[in-house]
């Protein structure tokens, strides 16, 4: 418990203060307070009389941050500036004075405006000396999305290393600001000494040797943690035990071949997965004639676990040097392609290794991945944890062993114009407008549809992924992002061709515009210029947002068209699943939903009903699939735990389970795909960094046992709820034909909606 005296002096005779760490400069001591450095707050409070004692021996001083939009405590020097410019990080001896952690932020300043911006996670416990480096640092700019748990020991000292972001002036420091976002009530923190440091050792520190010779973090234990060869052999072959029964349990019986559902309604068989539509509820159906509820895992994949090592050989414990064992699993990349998702990260490119095929070797012997033991291991494990799905960036031999249904993606490369909305993070928005963007498509369709246009295990293709349809704000100009970036472009790009001629059309010259937009436009060649900025939209020119809706529609249009029009030549019988939003404008998605067979998207939510308004999609009258969803904690290796991070690894099963079972209760979503399969490599994998814990199997093939047997009672125990579902949907529309004097079904199964029963039929074309 904290002991707070009547008396600041008083506590002072009372307990010696901490030393300060080797090279740490103090400007400044909460407790011992002199005139060299002001102290102002807003919205917070730090009385002169409380200073504390902790339990561990330190004395500090509270100040609290009261329930307000920003409040915040600023320090400044009395006179001038402050030249830091011979060391590398602020330095600040604090302590949540709460029993949980909070959320800080730490802004720097200098003479010429320029501002450094750090967030800090104050975790609950004893104090640590928190450091903000000096200039931009963050796990990115060491190759990892996420870095390793904070706080940690250096020499004795417990040490918060944080990331910070923007650029300042070292030389001329105004001010170090602490704040928080919209408390709700009022949080306290103790604070001692401030000053400055040299961040190196610690940095340092926190990064060298990492990963073990397994590719494991060494910064902590868990259960599924692999120590010896002997222990991945053994827990192998434990494995294959508890596969066996699970597999001997699984009911055939109440499934076809493709894991539709026998006991389910009945469809007509078309050869071809296809939707339909009964009794309110959306249905994928099987070729044989069953409903199936997609259950799907993303990059099922034994070659995506690869990370960097060049440059930083330090952060690993054991790389194999040439000639000894599983020195073959070393590569080469380059992985900078200049879009959002690269953007501040080092590290990208050279020699990488993959620590994963070293563990299968490992684990089952011989000279290098056994493939086909590979494929059917693995897929043993889909389908005894109840999937039925194979998702996306999956390994291609998974598909032709005519076990499991499968997806793939349409990716349309090419040189065709393309528009930056702001978000850009795999890259700008396609110019659908483009003659050379029908041209990638085709031969990106023809190429897919060659080996796969007749494959009845295919459930379909998806239209690209993740596409930067909006911009990364919920502001206007993110919500118009496609047509601000648009009409800055040159002439030369035929999407800004397309939204003059719209204007023109409408408009016939500069008056009719201005007069609309509310501008002064002088001549109509000052649209044509690159860079021409359109006004925001206002209640009092409605036409500025009417024609961004309409050509961010027609954009939209002639994207999902082109790509449907080229797979109707090439795979007439195929599903085309949707672009698989992560962001989206409701133009889009009325577009995807006009010309795509499935919507889908990606949802990082804990609900789907939290990532989208379902009456909106249920509106457009088209089946949902969730292509991306999970949930990760950092408790297990990897550092981050992805955009849905729960406290512990136990809590995910229950997240899942509540994900599922609301997905299954909404009557549009057709399924969900689990991202992903394999647990993301500790120091980031090589396409953008990232490093999170979502898998349902570690680095070393190891599945986490808990989350993979509550997954699987969840998975087994969707099929019921499916019937249950189906029984409430069936019951509610006799009721709804009974109170509309309309004639029940002639019990055929042609049903509400017939559908796709041709992959694109019926589709609005």
């Amino acid at each position: 418990m904290i002991r707070t005296l009547p008396a600041l002096f008083a506590l002072l005779f009372a307990a010696p203060l901490m030393a300060a760490p080797e090279g740490q400069q103090t400007l400044f001591n909460f407790v011992r307070p002199a005139d060299v450095v002001k102290v102002a707050t807003q919205d917070a409070s730090l009385p002169q009389y409380n200073a504390e004692q902790t339990p561990e021996g330190e004395v500090l001083r509270r100040i609290t941050f009261n329930p307000a939009a920003e409040p915040s405590l600023v320090l400044s020097p009395q006179t001038g500036t402050w030249d830091w410019s011979q060391s590398s990080a602020m330095s600040l001896r604090i302590q949540s004075a709460m029993n949980w952690a909070l959320t800080l932020y730490v802004k720097v300043q200098s003479a010429d405006g320029k501002t450094l911006v750090s967030r800090i996670d104050l975790p609950a416990g004893p104090a640590q000396t928190l450091l903000v480096p000096l200039q931009a640092n963050s796990p990115l700019s060491q190759g990892m999305k996420a870095g390793p748990p904070m706080p940690m020991t250096v020499d004795g000292q417990r040490v918060l290393l944080a990331a910070s972001a923007g650029e300042v002036d070292r030389s001329q420091v105004v001010s170090v600001t602490l704040s928080m976002l919209k408390p709700n009530a009022a949080q306290s923190i103790l604070l001692e000494r401030f000053g400055v440091q040299d961040s190196e050792p610690v940095l340092k520190a926190a990064y060298t040797e990492l990963v073990d010779a397994y590719g494991q973090s060494t910064r902590a234990r868990w259960p599924e943690k692999v120590s010896s060869d002997e222990q991945l052999k053994a827990s192998a072959a434990k494995e294959q035990q508890q596969l066996k029964a699970w597999l001997a349990e699984r009911d055939k019986s109440s499934l076809d071949q493709y894991g539709g559902w026998k006991k389910g309604p009945g469809f007509d068989a078309s050869g071809f997965f296809r939707t339909q539509k009964r009794d309110g509820r959306w249905y994928l159906v099987t070729p044989d004639g069953h409903p199936f509820y997609s259950l799907g895992v993303n990059t099922v994949a034994p070659d995506n676990s690869q990370t960097y090592v060049a440059g930083r050989e330090w952060m690993f414990a054991a790389l194999p040097k040439a000639g000894e064992p599983f020195d073959k699993y070393y590569g080469s990349d380059d992985s900078r392609t200049g879009n959002g998702a690269g953007e501040g990260r080092g590290f990208g490119s050279g020699r990488w290794y993959d620590f994963y095929a070293a563990n299968l070797q490992r684990t089952y012997g011989g000279d290098a991945l056994d493939q086909p033991r590979w494929v059917t291991h693995t897929l043993d494990r889909l389908q005894a944890w109840g999937f039925n799905t194979v998702g996306n960036w999956s390994d291609p031999d998974l598909a032709t062993a005519d076990r499991v249904p499968y997806t793939l993606p349409l990716s349309i490369v090419g040189d065709y114009a393309s528009i930056s909305t702001g978000t850009d993070w795999w890259g700008g928005m396609p110019d659908p407008f483009d003659p050379r963007f029908a041209m990638a498509t085709e031969r990106a369709v023809a190429i897919a549809a060659r080996d796969h246009r007749d494959d009845p295990w295919l459930i379909g293709f998806f239209a690209d992924n993740e596409l930067a349809w909006a911009g990364p704000g919920d502001d206007a100009k993110s919500r118009y992002a496609l047509a601000y970036g648009t009409l800055r472009m040159t002439t030369d790009v035929p999407a800004k061709r397309a939204f003059l001629k719209q204007l023109r059309d409408k408009y016939r010259n500069e008056e009719g515009l201005s007069k609309a937009w509310g501008i002064q436009l002088a001549g109509w060649e000052l649209m044509e210029d690159p860079g021409f900025e359109p006004p925001m939209p206002s209640p009092e020119h409605p036409e500025i947002e009417a024609d961004f809706k309409y050509f961010q529609k027609t954009f939209a249009d002639a994207y999902f068209k082109t790509i449907s029009d080229s797979l109707k030549w090439h795979a007439p019988n195929q599903l085309l699943l949707g672009g698989r939003f992560a962001v989206s404008t409701p133009e889009a998605v009325a577009s995807c939903a006009q010309y795509c067979d499935v919507l889908s998207f990606n949802m990082y939510t804990l609900k789907p009903q939290d990532g989208y308004d379902f009456a909106a999609l249920r509106a457009l009258d088209k089946p949902v699939l969730i292509t991306e969803f999970n949930f990760g904690s950092a408790d297990r290796g990897p550092f981050w735990g992805g955009v849905t991070q729960l406290a512990r690894e136990e809590d995910r099963g229950a997240a899942y389970t509540t994900f599922l079972k609301q997905a299954v209760a909404e009557p549009s979503i057709v399924g969900v795909h689990w991202f992903q399969y394999l647990d993301q490599p500790v120091t980031g994998r090589l396409l953008d960094g990232e490093n999170g814990h979502f898998g349902l199997v570690g680095i070393t093939d190891v599945p986490f046992q808990g989350f993979v047997e509550t997954v699987r009672k969840s998975n087994l125990a969707a099929l019921d709820q499916l019937g249950r579902e189906a029984q409430k949907a069936k019951a509610a529309q006799a009721m709804r034909e009974s109170e509309a004097g309309k004639p029940g079904r002639d019990g055929k199964g042609a049903g509400q909606g017939a559908g796709h029963a041709g992959g694109h039929a019926g589709n609005g074309h």
